[in-house]
């Protein structure tokens, strides 16, 4: 069966649902507790509960003290489990506002292996007047012997947002007594991959997504983290202790910060960096201030992607310059946990397999094998998502040092190959890459922007983002705004006024 019979049976199929769903809705709104009784497929509602306004609390699970919603208003809080197979067991919670509900719905993604519905992620979008939801993917915790079993797997994969995307919606209507007039989806990390999965398989659930930094090539990542462990583990002496992280980040401004017109701690366009961590070896021995032989080329690995020895095909690019201080992500004494139990649990159904041994060839084909689609997001064919009007935004850090950001600009261009060109693409899609930030968030740049107004302009006004005002928070104060530009555009200084402020740089295109 071809992907695209696939896709347009998933497609048929969640239409037919829907349709179905459709017929079992009431007429007029219903009461939360009534929700209780409410007939889905596959589908058991196991809480159906008013909670007043401030009065949600989450256990503190035994340790340190329980986050604070006080600030929430009045919500219906559903839970229900979702049993498209005989293997599934997919907890969902969807939150709906007793009043003030702007008519729309939001909902949210996942980090790591998932396992847990996003507590945090459904107060935002309550606050934000949103219908809102959340999935814990069809399984409990992190990696495991989950992995082996290939529904779940499935249900990690893909299907456990697109149900729970139908599900989630009919129980607004249900409560409502009518639909919500838009939809949108949001997620980082993973939940960024859950994003471009529903864009590329179910075109219809959204009509705006936004994907943070994606795991859109899981395999490629993990494979990534293991090469960077293998080279750190070599020996003894090629691991970079994380005292000397802050050397190399250093080294890498001195020699590129000002580069692109301002120093200021951040790289506009670390491609254009060309830093040689060679700069940095010891004269003799080892000291604080320099690095050894074995520590240069474990650092040189860090920037380079991994590829396949035998076919030369790149497997996963490597880290950018200006992503150093997060380096203990792969560089740890242990090498990266959602790496490994990938390889562990759904490749070799082994918990003591060694990572050392990695044959990135044969056991990558191996990998994609088992694989087999299920988990990465890497389609570039989003027509039919453009057809029905639907707008993406994808963001990705820089300086990223957990999914490297080349992935993000490698899937964009992969999708612009396939359309066409840019101008096929940019009505519906747009990339833009964050100087500075880490991973999802945080680093020396503006990490802070409010993706999802900017999607609800493009969606609702038709009003596409040509930029986005970021800001950087330290000391709880903004300390700096720049502008976010489409890629290939950067932010680019004007020439006067203060490097602080986002109205003295201009988006620019620029050669990567």
């Amino acid at each position: 069966m071809s992907k695209h019979f696939r896709i347009h049976a998933f497609v048929v199929a969640a239409f037919l649902a829907a349709m179905f769903v459709s017929t079992a809705l009431p007429a007029a709104a219903a009461s939360c507790e009534s929700l209780a009784g409410l007939k889905l497929p596959d589908t058991t509602i196991t809480m159906a509960q008013s909670v007043a306004a401030g009065a949600f609390t989450v256990p503190a699970a035994g340790r340190g003290a329980a986050p604070r919603f006080d600030d929430l208003p009045a919500f219906c809080r559903v839970a229900a489990t979702l049993k498209p197979s005989t293997d599934s067991d997919i907890k969902i919670e969807v939150w709906l506002p007793a009043s003030g509900w702007n008519g729309k719905f939001e909902a949210v993604g996942n980090g790591g292996w998932n396992g847990n519905i996003d507590i945090n992620a459904l107060a935002t979008g309550l606050r934000r007047g949103y219908a809102t939801s959340s999935t814990d993917t069809g399984h409990e915790g992190g990696g495991g012997p989950w992995m082996q079993r290939p529904e779940k797997l499935i249900d990690f994969g893909y299907r456990a947002v697109h149900e729970m995307a139908v599900k989630a919606k009919a129980i607004v209507a249900a409560y409502y007594g009518n639909g919500a007039q838009l939809s949108y989806f949001n997620g980082c990390s993973a939940g960024g991959r859950q994003a471009l999965q529903e864009a590329q398989r179910f075109p219809e659930d959204f009509d705006g997504i936004i994907a943070g930094a994606p795991a859109l090539n899981t395999t490629g990542r993990a494979a990534f983290s293991m090469y960077v462990a293998q080279a750190m583990h070599k020996d003894e002496a090629s691991y970079i202790p994380a005292s000397k992280y802050p050397l190399i980040h250093n080294a890498v401004l001195d020699a590129c910060d000002a580069g692109d017109g301002v120093k200021d701690g951040v790289l506009e366009n670390p491609k254009v960096c060309q830093f040689d961590p060679k700069l940095l070896e010891c004269k003799s021995g080892d000291a604080a201030t320099c690095l050894t032989a074995p520590q240069v080329e474990s650092a040189r690995k860090s920037y380079t992607a991994v590829v396949n020895p035998r076919s030369k095909q790149e497997i996963f690019p490597g880290l950018e310059p200006g992503s150093e201080l997060g380096w203990a992500t792969f560089g740890s004494p242990q090498p990266f946990g959602l790496g490994a139990q990938m390889f562990q649990y759904m490749v070799f159904k082994d918990a003591n397999w060694d990572y050392k041994t990695l044959n990135f060839d044969t056991d990558m084909a191996l990998t994609h094998k088992i694989e087999n689609g299920t988990i990465n997001a890497q389609d570039p064919n989003l027509k039919p998502f453009f057809a029905h009007g639907g707008k993406l935004i994808h963001y990705h850090g820089w300086s990223d040092p957990q999914i490297t950001p080349m992935s993000s600009v490698n899937y964009y261009k992969s999708v612009l190959e396939t359309m066409g060109d840019a101008g096929k693409v940019k009505d519906n899609y747009r990339l833009f890459m964050v100087p500075g930030m880490a991973h999802c968030g945080g680093g020396d740049g503006t990490s802070s922007f409010d993706m999802l107004s900017a999607l609800e302009q493009w969606v609702e006004k038709h009003k596409a983002p040509e930029q986005i005002l970021a800001s950087r928070n330290r000391n709880g104060a903004v300390d700096r705004t720049r502008p976010l530009c489409p890629y290939p555009q950067v932010a680019t200084y004007k020439g006067s006024g203060s490097t602080d402020e986002a109205a003295n740089f201009v988006c620019k295109a620029t050669k990567y």
